[in-house]
């Protein structure tokens, strides 16, 4: 609202210059008019230049002084023409003026996104390196991750939340359905949070780009334009923002970077929570999440029991342990007590050779 008080304001001193200078000895209506025309040109101009990136900005004015220079340089030549009407010299000489502004213009913001503005770090800034700051997604504050991440300082800098951000979990908290207003509710519970931790800064703006319709794609270019980094843990984001150019902080990738590391031979211990799909196989989970597949455990279902690990398997939806209930044979038969070996004896003779193909199909793993 300030900003259209402002224009307003530009308008109306733009249409009184007119009206009191006349500028060419132009009536009062026709001084009003182009007046006008022109203080709304301005406008619009300042209204496409807001949405530019600072550097773009650079670049259309690197190239815009260039070709001034390009062009002066030519008018020097264009000079020392003999022409025989001296208005032909003066229109030859403004015309390359504007041509040479323009093409310098339009090069420079086509080329800005190449310009290295960390060179001007301590220049620019009172400090001598610029703060890291880091644009927060919808879904990393309906997380809840990111404020226990604060709390331990492993995040430095300014965080950022833009408004289109704000708006989508005001939108999702206000839902009709229950499962997505408790979500919206929490990521603005997260929000309050993170910015009474001490030490953490967090800044609200209200930049927004009218073009762009998803909010994904908004973030992407409000990083761009502030060359930070975008703190999310959505997978399509990740995959979108790297294509473009920004660097991203996944919290899904700083967790599982912080799973515990086990290698084959070491003993763990673990709680059985049901059967595996397998022949005598028993499923835990670790605190994290982890899947792990125990052979031999199926009898052990609800008690925690020591398993050697055999293998580790790293999968796109995350990583499973492999182990083997060590107190596993009698005899090296491969069965855990004689009244499994009495039960595999009263088997017939098609589901014993079952059995057996299963149970080395398990050790051959």
């Amino acid at each position: 609202m300030d900003l259209w008080i402002i224009r307003a304001l530009l308008l109306a001193a733009v249409v009184a210059g007119g009206y009191f200078i006349r500028p060419f000895g132009a009536d009062i209506r026709l001084a009003l008019i182009c007046s006008g025309v022109l203080g709304i040109i301005v406008i619009l101009a300042e209204m496409r230049i807001r949405r530019l990136s600072v550097k773009t900005l650079l670049g259309a004015a690197v190239g815009s002084v260039l070709g001034i220079i390009g062009a002066s340089l030519i008018s020097i030549v264009i000079g020392r023409m003999n022409f025989v009407h001296p208005q032909t010299e003066t229109f030859l000489q403004l015309v390359v003026l504007v041509v040479m502004a323009y093409v310098g213009l339009i090069a420079g913001a086509n080329k800005g996104e190449y310009i290295d503005l960390t060179v001007l770090e301590g220049v620019l800034t009172d400090s001598p390196g610029r703060k890291s700051t880091k644009v927060l997604d919808t879904s990393v504050v309906i997380d809840g991750r990111i404020a226990d991440i604060c709390t331990t300082g492993f995040l430095e800098g300014t965080l950022i939340v833009p408004h289109f951000v704000l708006r989508e979990l005001q939108q999702i908290a206000d839902s009709a359905d229950s499962a997505k207003r408790n979500r919206g509710r929490r990521g603005l519970d997260v929000l309050e949070k993170i910015k009474s931790i001490p030490g953490v800064n967090v800044q609200l703006i209200e930049k927004d780009y009218p073009d762009v319709k998803e909010v994904d794609l908004k973030l992407i270019e409000l990083a761009k334009e502030m060359g930070a980094k975008i703190v999310t843990n959505d997978f399509n984001l990740n995959k979108v923002s790297q294509l473009r150019g920004v660097d991203v902080l996944n919290i899904n990738e700083l967790a599982n970077a912080l799973k515990p590391v086990v290698l084959p031979g070491e003993t763990m211990k673990v709680f059985i929570l049901k059967e595996g799909k397998e022949y005598n196989q028993g499923v835990a989970y670790l605190d994290d999440g982890t899947m792990v597949v125990v052979d031999n455990a199926r009898r052990m279902i609800g008690k925690t029991i020591a398993t050697q690990v055999t293998s580790v398997l790293q999968t796109t939806a995350g990583k499973m342990i492999f182990g083997r209930f060590p107190e596993e044979t009698e005899n090296g038969s491969g069965y855990s007590s004689r009244q499994d070996r009495r039960s595999y004896d009263r088997m017939p003779s098609n589901q014993r050779n079952g059995v057996d193909d299963e149970r080395e199909r398990v050790k051959g793993r």
